[in-house]
């Protein structure tokens, strides 16, 4: 099968990397200056979300040719870079809605590395690998966010709302 990498140039240009409006304005996304505005937690976990949905896209079209006995490792890497590609957009747009989604990815992500470490192919050991820094850096972002923002309070390192009733 073929590689389906991205060279850099073509991440900068789908990431909005000089990109410019009508107007001449210069607009910028995660993979250019806007990179250098972020917060390290944060910096660090958009990175990782993207890396992860790439990885897990990868992995997914390598277990394909495995065959069926890799379904739920195909399924478990699709969702996983969904919710990668969505968070990278959520957060980086400090949407109200992407702490929630991280720990959805977080949750999803832990899942699916778990089922790629219970194959040998270096693909799913690699897909594993980067899943755990994702993880990891997603529950610092979290943790980062539950430490800025009053009324939040953490369980079992999750930050979840505090009922206001």
């Amino acid at each position: 099968m073929a590689n389906r990498g991205i060279s850099q140039q073509g991440v900068g240009q789908q990431m909005g990397q000089g990109t410019s409006t009508s107007g001449g304005q210069q607009m910028t996304q995660p993979g250019g200056q806007f990179d250098d505005q972020l917060p390290g937690e944060m910096r660090v976990a958009l990175e990782d979300f993207e890396k992860a949905a790439k990885v897990c896209d990868w992995c997914a079209d390598q277990c394909i040719d495995e065959g069926p006995q890799m379904a739920e490792c195909i399924r478990l890497c699709r969702d996983v870079a969904d919710l990668g590609t969505l968070n990278t957009k959520l957060i980086a747009r400090d949407s109200v809605f992407g702490p929630e989604l991280a720990e959805v990815f977080a949750t999803a992500a832990e899942e699916c590395a778990s089922e790629c470490m219970r194959h040998q192919n270096a693909h799913c050991q690699e897909c594993a690998s980067v899943l755990s820094r994702a993880v990891d850096s997603t529950y610092r972002l979290l943790d980062k966010l539950q430490t800025t923002e009053g009324g939040v309070s953490t369980q079992q390192g999750i930050p979840t709302q505090q009922s206001q009733f």
